[in-house]
């Protein structure tokens, strides 16, 4: 084994510390909390650590709305001495006045969370916590303030450097096939037998990040076609009777489902390093490779549509493929990103709008998001950091010429 391979099996095989922790869940969480924060003695901290993770679970969601709004509240800023230190380290800046206003500006409950993190398990417990607070706390702006502090760790504790790309395959262990299925999140995957022909032949391939602190848990996780061409339909791809093709022979790798699997990492973006590293290690693996892309949902077509008057079920083929080029190259949200959840994604990532397909999703929720419109976004390797930075920087939508043509056909019938 890799030096490499025995530190992160040394990381995900880790025992939890057991001698000389003491139960205090007789505490209120709370007071369990403060006493953390405070506390200087290691393993005083993880006892108090264990009973928090312990006392939080069995917590009702008005009770974990309680403990939520005490974090909030009572282990916030001081604005006074923000303003203060502040005002000290303009006057007279050095290491001491930074520091102190470091401090100020630092709510508590961030270093309640890194000591809680000391604790095994407790990194899957605080992504577990943050998806509560999303949930719980949304339209309440204390809790929403309070989510920032989380986010702000989790940026930091989940970037790429740690993550830990993976093949999941049809020999990978039954605990994580099954977080697959359950994760699938763009195309369901109704039966084992379906994910086996996801997973088994030579020409599918399946890759997930993971985390050294949740070696169990997939963070995302992206499915994989290798093919001759440009696949155009959904029911190709996951047909029970295709042809298998060599891997050898592939001429294109076709993303065709990407699934973010934890509802409290939210917002901590891994599509983007994924789709890139999986293409580089397929085109190592299989140099015919030469075209990387998508067969992608357009999820929000129904209702940009509807909000636009249109019934989208009145269209005809034609008229389809011309209202979701116009839609992706034109509508807009907030003035100037693209309206479409995975326009934004794979257009921020460097790809460019390839093709449309109609009929390409004839599943019911295919039908119900797009009419069964699928599009193409093309990763050309060459070219995706120009066009990245171009889109971030102007907004920049690249896209083949006849999608703009499309496009400019586009006449509402209102």
């Amino acid at each position: 084994m890799s030096f490499l391979g025995e530190l992160l099996s040394t990381l995900f095989d880790r025992t939890p510390l057991s001698f000389g922790l003491s139960s205090k869940a007789d505490q209120p969480i709370d007071a369990m909390m403060e006493a953390l924060v405070k506390t200087n003695g290691e393993t005083a901290g993880l006892a108090l650590s264990r009973s928090i993770l312990t006392q939080y679970d069995g917590l009702d969601d008005n009770a974990k709305i309680a403990l939520f709004e005490h974090l909030a509240e009572k282990m916030n800023i001081n604005p006074e001495d923000v303003e203060t230190s502040l005002k000290n380290y303009n006057q007279n800046p050095n290491k001491k006045t930074y520091q102190a206003f470091m401090q100020a500006a630092e709510p508590r409950r961030q270093e309640l969370f890194r000591r809680l993190n000391h604790a095994p398990g407790a990194t899957a417990f605080l992504v577990r916590m943050r998806a509560d607070l999303l949930r719980l706390g949304r339209g309440k702006p204390q809790l929403e303030a309070l989510d920032l502090d989380l986010k702000h760790l989790f940026v930091s504790w989940f970037n790429r450097g740690f993550l830990v790309l993976r093949r999941v395959s049809w020999q990978s262990p039954a605990h994580i096939l099954e977080k697959i299925i359950a994760y699938e999140a763009v195309h369901a995957i109704d039966s084992w037998d379906d994910l086996r022909r996801r997973m088994e032949p030579e020409d599918r391939r399946c890759f997930a990040f993971f985390h050294p602190s949740m070696p169990d848990e997939p963070l995302i996780f992206v499915e994989v076609a290798l093919t001759h061409g440009i696949a155009n339909s959904i029911q190709v791809i996951l047909a029970e009777n295709r042809e298998v093709i060599a891997g050898d022979t592939a001429d294109t790798a076709v993303f065709y489902s990407i699934s973010n699997c934890q509802a409290g990492l939210a917002g901590i973006s891994f599509g983007n390093s994924l789709i890139k590293q999986v293409a580089a290690d397929l085109a190592q693996e299989w140099p015919g490779l030469k075209t990387f892309v998508t067969l992608s949902p357009i999820p929000k077509l129904a209702a940009w549509s509807k909000d636009m008057g249109i019934d989208l079920a009145a269209q005809n083929p034609d008229q389809l493929k011309s209202m979701a080029a116009h839609y992706l190259l034109n509508a807009k949200s907030h003035g100037q990103w693209p309206y479409d959840p995975v326009a934004r994604f794979h257009l921020g990532n460097g790809a460019m709008i390839h093709a449309l397909h109609g009929d390409a999703d004839l599943s019911e929720k295919g039908i119900a998001q797009s009419g069964g419109m699928m599009v193409n976004y093309l990763y050309d390797l060459k070219s995706v950091e120009s066009n990245q930075d171009k889109f971030a920087e102007e907004q920049v939508i690249k896209s083949a010429s006849d999608i703009s043509t499309w496009a400019e056909k586009f006449a509402p019938s209102i």
